[in-house]
Formats: structure tokens, sequence, C-alpha cells
């Protein structure tokens, strides 16, 4: 039986058919070792056909066709066109051979082409990967490595993209440093108690907790000083007046040693590092606060965010806790007691991490297990929803929310809860209208930006008339102006003519005047 080979590269598909297999015989070890030596490979292997991709794009969704093991039309055209064509009712007489397995067998349902992948196949697979530049004509040397570290980093962006509101490693990594600054703090608190103590040791029982106690010890420095003076400082850190005099009372008459300057700087320092880490602890609750709030709105609402964000992180990620069984879930956390349990036959543990919520803690003894078996049910629903669910609600999360207070109740008063469908069919309703309240906001905020643009094209267009009407006064005006100046121009010019007939009547009735007098002298 012939055999043919598929194989997927960076550049197109490449068919190849295999000769001459008797004469080296089905044994793996030879031909891992004819592999190397092309001149023996290429008598054996030989290039049938070659499909090369269309662009960047298609070698991506050909690649992700692939490593789905699903076969793509495009592979489908290049295999019932390149192999040789089998008769209706007659079985194939060459069988084709691929790298992957899933691959083959959707090959084989949709062509009824018989494929097979297995050492020897893959051996032959890895020769073709080796000399595949060889094998391919008018392929200039480094396109090979080009398209495949191109096609390598688009495929590894397309599946790490992601949200980046809903990465649930913020919130794994977030809950790990929230419960080591717990440890720090707490550890630090005590190590301040102690060095402070050498100096004002009645400090330590009217001031129990450890950041006020900082705050007083970075304050106070050394107990000497404190007077009266201070009375208002000291109420404003510990908020309370009776206290603020107790402890200048307690100054007063204390029984610690002095210390000396560098000594009290040291400690001041070292309190204000233990206020500095603090102060950071709340803000990365308030960001654990709000990651959840985006990653497992649903599960933060039933269960709170610290016993969310531990569930989250102890399973890995939101996804693995939306596969985990509600029984499983019960008891993350407690692996160990779970083993020891199975390991010496006794009792094992009713529940795990969600022993810190306090549903558990408000049931009773004999319902401490029941009540775990349900609410962990109900973090199993949760966690499917925000895992799979486009769009982030908390609707559901406060229902099954309701649905555990109400078991509450059912245990401890006897009290009926609602049914399962009609809580989730309420939670449903919640979540469409939710979604109609953001449509018709944002619908609104559309036609408010609409209704602005128009004002803002309204008054632009007025301020355009106006301008032209400005326009079309001032050339009025400058028309006006210039009729007037030509009439000016005009009556000027007529008023000096005349003046000149009157100068010229003068001068000739002066010359007449003249004339007689000289005819008068003359006589």
């Amino acid at each position: 039986m012939a055999l043919y080979l598929l194989y997927e590269s960076a550049s197109g598909y490449g068919l190849f058919a295999a000769h001459g297999i008797d004469e080296i015989g089905q044994n793996t070890e030879a031909v891992r070792n004819s592999v190397v030596d092309l001149n023996r490979f290429g008598k054996v292997v030989k290039l049938i056909a070659f499909n090369p991709f269309d662009s960047a794009l298609d070698a991506l969704n050909q690649c992700n066709a692939v490593s789905e093991g699903q076969m793509t039309d495009e592979l489908r055209n290049f295999l019932e066109r390149s192999l040789p064509k089998v008769k209706e009712g007659k079985k194939p007489k060459f069988s084709l051979g691929v790298a992957d397995p899933k691959i083959g067998s959707h090959i084989q349902e949709e062509t009824k082409i018989p494929c097979q992948s297995n050492e020897f196949v893959l051996e032959l697979i890895r020769g073709i990967r080796l000399h595949f530049e060889k094998f391919i004509e008018n392929l200039k040397p480094g396109d090979l490595e080009k398209a495949q570290l191109g096609l390598g980093h688009s495929y590894s962006r397309a599946k790490v993209k992601f949200n980046v509101n809903r990465v649930d490693n913020m919130v794994i990594q977030a809950i790990f440093l929230l419960d080591t600054l717990d440890k720090d703090v707490n550890s630090f608190s005590m190590r301040v108690r102690e060095w402070y103590s050498w100096h004002f040791p009645e400090l330590v029982k009217i001031v129990n907790d450890n950041y006020l106690y900082a705050k007083l010890a970075k304050y106070i420095e050394d107990k000497s000083e404190l007077s009266e003076d201070k009375l208002s400082g000291l109420i404003d850190i510990l908020g309370d007046e009776d206290k603020a005099k107790e402890v200048i009372e307690a100054a007063k008459a204390s029984m610690g040693q002095d210390l000396s300057p560098i000594d009290l700087i040291n400690v001041k320092m070292f309190a204000q590092k233990v206020m500095d880490l603090a102060e950071y602890r709340k803000k990365l609750y308030d960001y654990l606060v709000s990651k959840m709030s985006d990653i497992a709105p649903n599960l933060a609402a039933l269960i709170g965010e610290v016993v969310g964000a531990r569930l989250i992180s102890h399973a890995g990620s939101l996804t693995n806790l939306a596969k985990c069984p509600s029984s499983t879930l019960q008891i993350l956390g407690a692996e160990k007691a779970l083993f020891r349990a199975l390991k010496t036959k006794g009792n094992t543990p009713k529940y795990g991490l969600i022993f810190h919520s306090s549903f558990i803690g408000r049931a009773s003894a004999k319902n401490k297990g029941r009540m775990a078996r349900y609410l962990a049910n109900k973090c199993s629903i949760a966690s499917r929803i925000d895992c799979f669910s486009e769009k982030s609600t908390t609707s559901f999360g406060d229902k099954l929310r309701e649905q555990v207070e109400e078991r509450l109740d059912f245990y401890d008063k006897g009290v009926a809860p609602r049914k399962n469908i009609d809580v989730m069919k309420s939670a449903m309703e919640d979540a469409s209208n939710q979604d109609t309240e953001m449509d018709v906001e944002k619908s609104s905020e559309r036609e408010s930006k609409k209704s602005k643009k128009k004002k803002s094209k309204s008054k632009s267009e007025e301020d355009e008339v106006v301008a032209d009407d400005s326009k079309s006064e001032k050339k009025k005006k400058k028309k006006r102006a210039l009729e007037e100046e030509t009439i000016r121009t005009d009556v000027n010019g007529k008023g000096n003519e005349d003046d000149d007939d009157n100068t010229e009547k003068k001068k000739k009735k002066k010359k007449s005047k003249d004339v007689e007098m000289e005819d008068a002298s003359e006589g």
C-alpha cells in the first residue's frame, strides 16, 4: 500500500510520497538513521504537491485549524486534488500519514481517506522537516525561517489574546501578596511593640491596635517630653480623649528605661515603615475588590472578595475553578486532611477554604456540613456564570446569596425557601433590565452628543450668517461712502469752474476800466 505524507509548514501544505519503504523496512531505527542523509532520504521521499498559503492571515487560520484537529476547506481541496482518486465502492490503495492523530481522524471521517500516525510516520515527517528547503524550488535561504517566526508570533498572540479587565492572574498575585502582607505587618508590629516597650511599657495595655500603636510610637518618641501640649495630637490619632489623657498619665509614671536619640530615631523609622505597609495593605485590598468585581462579580457577591479570590488562587484560574464540581470546590484547601482521612479510613473533611465564609460560621454545629455542601453548589454555579458569560453582572450572585440566606432560615426556623427555577428567572430578568438600562444610557449619551454637535453646527451657521450680514453691510457702507465722495468731487469741480468764470469777468472789467482811464488821461 502506497504511503503519502502530509506536512504542514509555515509557508503552505506539502504532500510527499514515500517510495521504497519495503527496501528499508518499517524499522524506526533504520528510518531515524536514514533521515539525516539527504541522498538516501531523497530517494525514499519525494514531493508530490505543494499548496502555498495566500497570506499571513491565511497561514494563521490554517495553523489554528490544524492545532484544533480540524480540516479546512483549503486542505480538503488540496488533498482531493493531489491524492489518487478512488472509485466509489472500492477501498483506497494508499494511506495518508499525518503528525497529529486528531486531524487524521477528522480527515478520515470527512473524506474516507485512511490515515495513520505512528513512530514510523513521525520519523519520516521529521526528515521532511529537516530537508524541507531542499524539496521546495525557488525558495530563498532564510524565507522559511522568517515565515516560521512570523507565524509563531501571530499564533502565540492569538492564543494569549484576552480581555485585560478579566485577567485572573492579577487576582491570584494580589491575594498571595495580601496574605504575605498580613503576616509581615503582624510580625513587624510585634517587633515595634517589643522595641518601644523598653521605653514605654504601659502603652501596650492601653492601645491594642497595631497600626495605632506604631502611629503613637512615632508621634510620642520620648515619653519624658509628652505633656498636655500634645493632647490634641493624641486625640486625633486615638479618636478618644479619655484614652489620650490615660496615655499622658501613664507616660508620667512610666517604669520604662530611657533611650538614646539614635535608638529613638530607629524606632521612629521602623514605626513609619510599619505604617506604610499597613496603608499599602488597605490599598491592595481595595484593588483586589475592584478586580474581583471585574473578573468574578457573582462569586464575589455570593461569598465575598477575599474568599472568592482564595478559591480562584487555589484552583489556579477562574476557568479551572469553573470546571471543578461542587464536591471538589467544597474541600478546596483541605487536601491534606482529605488524604489523611482516606489513609486512616477516618471521617473526611466537610469544608476547606469556604469555611472562612460567614455562612458557615452562622450555621449551627449539626448543619455546618449541609451548609458547606449547599454553599459549594452555589459557588460552582456562580464561578461558571462568571467564567463563561460575556456580560458582567452581579444579579445572579445576589440571587444566589439570597438563596443561601433562605437555606439558613430553613435550617434554623423551618421557613421553606423558594424554588431554584423561580430565583434564576428573576435573576435573568434583573440582568436583562440592567442591559436595557445600559443601552438606554448609551443611547441617551449618543443623543446628547448629537444634540451638542447640532447646536455647535447651528451656532457656527448663525455665526457665518452674522458674519455674511456684517460683510454685506460693510460693503454697502463702502459703496455709499464712495458714492458720496464722487458726488462731493463733482460738486467741488462745478464750484471751481464758476469761480474761474467770475475771476475772468472781473479781470475783463478791470482791463476795460484801465483802458477808459488811459483814454481819459490822453484826452
